[in-house]
Order: C-alpha cells, then structure tokens, then sequence
C-alpha cells in the first residue's frame, strides 16, 4: 500500500473489518416528512441560498454516516449505478466499499447499501423543495422565477433517477409479486412535494410510472418556461435551458422502454427531438481527442459538459483525502483509494470490441501484446496499473500526490455527446438507419467508424457506443434496465472477480432497488409494498 494512502486511511479509522460490521441492519430512523414546515423568506439573497445549497448537497459527506466510505455525495450513487452493470469491474479488494453491490449482497431493505441511496435522493429532494416553496411564482422577480425553473430542474433529475431505479420491472429471477402477495410491478416511489404536512407524508403510497411521469413532466415543463430568467448567475453546476432539454430527452427514453408499441414510437419521437434541441441550445462540442486524453484536465473540467460537480478546496468531501470522486475515480490518485486497489477497469469484452481506430480505447490502459499497448497517456507512474484499467478521469492539475489539489476536480452530470446517442438510439427505434450514429463516432471518435446495421443490432450497436462514451459517469445502468439488456460477467478472458462474474438473462433482479426499512417505518402505505429482495439470487459464472 503505498504511504500516502496509507496515512489518510490510518486516519479516518477504516478497515477491513469496519467494512464487514456494515451490513448490519440500520436501527436509526429516517423521517419522511422532509418537506420543509417553516415559513423561508423570499427575498432575493434568501432564495439565493437556497439556490446554491442544490449544488453544493451534490458533494455532501455522510447523508447516512461518513464511517461508511460510500457516502460522499452523488459521485457515488453515479459509481453504485456503474457497479450494478457489466461495464466496470474492480481490482478485488478489502478496500473496496463497493464490493457488496457488485456481489448482489446484502441488497435487502434491512441493510445500509439501500439506505444511503434512499437517504441521499430524500435529502436532495429536500434541497429542491426548499426553494420550490420559497418561491411565489405570482410575486416572485425574474430572477427567482429563475432560480426556480432550477429547483424544478433538479427536483425532476431526482426523481427521473429514483423513478428508474426503484421501479420494479420484470426479469426471470425474483417475481414482482412480493411476501405480502402484492404486485409492485410498475411501481416508483412515493411523491413529497413543497409544503406536504406529516400527515400526508406519513400516508404516502408508491406511485405507478404514469403518475411519476405526469409529476416529473410538469416540473419539467415550468423549468423550461422559467430557467432562462436566470441570466447571469447561470453556472455549470446549475442547469439551464440546454439541460432541461437533455432531461426531457432522457425522461423520453424511460418512457419509450423497450420500444415495442406505437406509443413507444411517440416517446422516442420526443426524445429524439428534445436530444437535438439540447444539442443545439448546449454551448459546449463534443471532446476532442486531446481534451479527452490530457494527463491534467482529462474529464476534470467543468467548463466541458453541459452540467456537472465542481469539488472546492474547502469541501468536507476534499478534506476527507478519500472520499471523493478523485479517490475512487482516478486509478492515478496515490492519496486515493483506486490506488490501493480497488482499480477499476473497463470490462475486457467491451474493450476488444472497440476499434483501435477509436481514440476512447485509449482512456484504459492496453494489455501487453497488443496494437496499443504503451500508447496510453499516463501521468508519470500509472504504467504500473493493471490491464484495463481507466485514466479517464484525472486529478485535478494532473497532480496525483496531493489531495488539496487533485481533489479539486469535477465529474460531469450531462454531457452533449449523450444528447447525440439518445437521437441516434431513437433514430434506429424509428428505423431511420445509421447515419445519426456513423456521423458522430466518424467525426468526433473514430474516422474509420463504419455501420451498416438496422433495427434492434443498430440499437444494440449505439448503446455499446454510448456505454464506451459515457463509461464510469452512471448512465449505463438506465440502458440496462429500460432496455432488458442482459449483463454478461462471466466468459473465458474476463477480468472481473470470481464472485461477480454473473450472467443474467435480461435485466437484473438487483437493478430494481429496494426501498428500505427505516422508511416503512415511518410511512405506512408503504408496509406490504416493498421490492422483493434481490440478494444472492445469482450464481456466479465458471469456467
């Protein structure tokens, strides 16, 4: 283990052992009432602080408790997303936090995985809400008509994630018919909105998809029509109109599905348009090959994406050495836990199936013997780091040795290259052809790029693509789940551990979280409603 580590781990008082005890049941209660009662001022300055603190609870330590060393705010539920997939192995490691849901273990509502999820995306809405209902859109100045068009934005992004991620849908492992013999299929969360009292909030059923879609498209809908009124104070960590339209485009996508119906044609008709009006109204082009290969401003640079995380020197989440984005993104971060090993690699298949034309295939590091082994651009020592594994995201500066520093980086929330593979993945649903897909990856990836596919191998091909573009930034699980794509672990030359080399056949059980105990507790609509569990469902692939 190298020093550096080494120092700041000694120092937050983790362990193997520490790792072991976390899967325990939580005992501590989470209320449901987490829409603020009290009356907020709604002058400017007020509503300002209220605006900021969205961003900055993006980079929150310790939602549920800063001893477990996954709760560092929203880079980590992007890196549990990524974890969940057949996309991002890790070296196998003690250190590794993720372990648990890579091994579909201990996924049930009694055990703390769930409940960091639960209690981030709760406490995020909170965020929202707070400044959702401060703001009187009768009264309210332009700005804070903008500054609410914000809220809106981020209360839909929450809820379009959780929406996703707690509906149960099918697979061929765990029925949706659950203990108590109800059926959760198609079932989301709860809705809390400004100003609910505890009465309701305590009474507050999962709603179905058709529900969460009307919620989610009207806050969607007053976003647009009041974001651009933010003028000035308009910032990469905060979205603006071009996100809007990239949310608009992703909510299209989840509800199309698979794709199977003419109603399904209806939503990718939507997409599709609201991806080229992001496209169009986005102020940034898609990454060049040298500002995605840079060894100092590689995928650490906000001014890039369209909306991302930006870490300051005083974040607790900098403060900490390890848990950051830094830490458990950059494989190149001695002060990291990346460099401890748990590296984290691109899944072998996915990598022999890029070109070596596709200038992407250099963000990991080639095995020996062959075409593009030593071609990689490494900072000075990450030659050392396994087959596989990424340099995609750098630390800040390139500085790999001081946390104060590296740690000062970004991680991207929308970048523009998504917005191109949602028009062309909803192109190839309409049966437009390939051309959407062959335009992009020739003139920004891979100038050999060729396809000639149609119909459901196009979208398969486009997905691939848009899982290399978008690899490690949390995407990957959606695709996954909306699409029914099986994840494959398990094959001769894989590089993922043996005990998470699971092969399923369509979506996986543990893509449909679980909603946790604590919250049962306090909200009795949801007793005899929750996701079964999916743990330990699967068995392990061998050769």
């Amino acid at each position: 283990m190298n020093t550096k580590f080494s120092k700041i781990f000694l120092g937050v008082c983790c362990s193997a052992t520490l790792m072991a005890s976390t899967t325990g049941c939580i005992e501590e209660t989470f209320p449901t009432d987490i829409a603020t009662d009290e009356v907020i001022s709604s002058s400017p300055k007020a509503t300002e602080a209220l605006l900021w603190a969205m961003p900055a609870f993006m980079n929150n330590l310790g939602t549920l408790s800063s001893d477990y060393h996954y709760d560092w705010g929203y880079g980590s539920v992007m890196h549990v997303r990524d974890v969940l997939t057949g996309d991002i192995p890790a070296v196998a490691s003690g250190y590794n936090w993720y372990t648990n849901w890579e091994l579909n273990q201990y996924q049930g509502e009694s055990y703390v995985y769930g409940q960091f999820l639960w209690n981030f995306y709760w406490k995020s809405v909170q965020t929202a809400n707070n400044l959702i209902g401060a703001v009187d859109p009768e009264s309210a100045t332009d700005a804070q008509l903008g500054m609410l068009g914000v809220g809106l934005a981020y209360r839909a992004h929450y809820y379009l994630d959780m929406a996703q991620m707690w509906e149960f849908l099918p697979n061929d492992v765990v029925s949706s018919v659950n203990l108590a013999g109800n059926d959760v299929k198609g079932l989301t969360v709860p809705i809390v909105k400004d100003g609910m009292g505890e009465a309701e909030t305590r009474n507050n059923p999962r709603v179905p998809r058709e529900e969460m879609a009307a919620f989610i498209l009207e806050d969607l809908d007053n976003a647009e029509k009041y974001i651009s009124l933010l003028g000035s104070m308009s910032a990469k960590t905060l979205p603006d109109l071009a996100v809007v339209y990239g949310l608009k485009a992703r909510y299209y996508m989840w509800l199309a599905g698979e794709g199977t119906s003419a109603e399904a044609n209806g939503y990718y008709t939507k997409a599709k348009e609201y991806a080229r009006k992001a496209i169009t109204a986005a102020d940034v082009d898609p990454m060049t090959k040298d500002e995605c290969l840079s060894t100092t401003t590689g995928f650490n640079d906000i001014n890039k994406w369209m909306w991302g995380v930006q870490m300051v020197v005083e974040d607790a989440v900098v403060q900490t050495g390890i848990l950051n984005w830094t830490s458990w993104m950059s494989n190149e971060a001695v002060f990291g836990y990346s460099a401890a090993e748990p590296n984290i690699m691109i899944d072998a298949s996915m990598y022999a199936r890029l070109n070596d034309t596709d200038f992407r295939k250099l963000m990991w590091k080639a095995p020996k013997g062959t075409a593009l082994y030593g071609m990689t651009p490494f900072i000075a020592g990450g030659g050392n780091l396994v087959d596989y594994a990424s340099v995609k995201f750098r630390p800040a500066n390139g500085d790999v040795e001081e946390p104060n520093v590296g740690a000062v980086s970004a991680y991207p929330l929308m970048r523009v290259e998504e917005m191109y593979f949602i028009e062309a993945e909803a192109a190839a649903h309409l049966g437009e052809g390939a051309s959407l897909l062959v335009a992009f990856m020739k003139n920004y990836r891979d100038a050999a790029y060729t396809c000639n596919l149609s119909g459901n191998p196009l979208v398969e091909e486009v997905v691939f693509q848009k899982r290399v573009e978008l690899w490690g930034e949390g995407t990957s699980f959606f695709d996954y789940k909306r699409l029914n794509m099986s994840v494959k672990r398990g094959y001769p030359g894989t590089n993922y551990q043996e005990e998470a080399r699971f092969n399923t056949n369509g979506r996986p059980a543990w893509m449909n979280i679980c909603i946790v105990q604590t919250e049962k507790n306090n909200n009795e609509a949801l007793v005899d409603y929750e996701n079964p569990d999916p743990s330990d469902k699967y068995t392990p692939w061998s050769e």
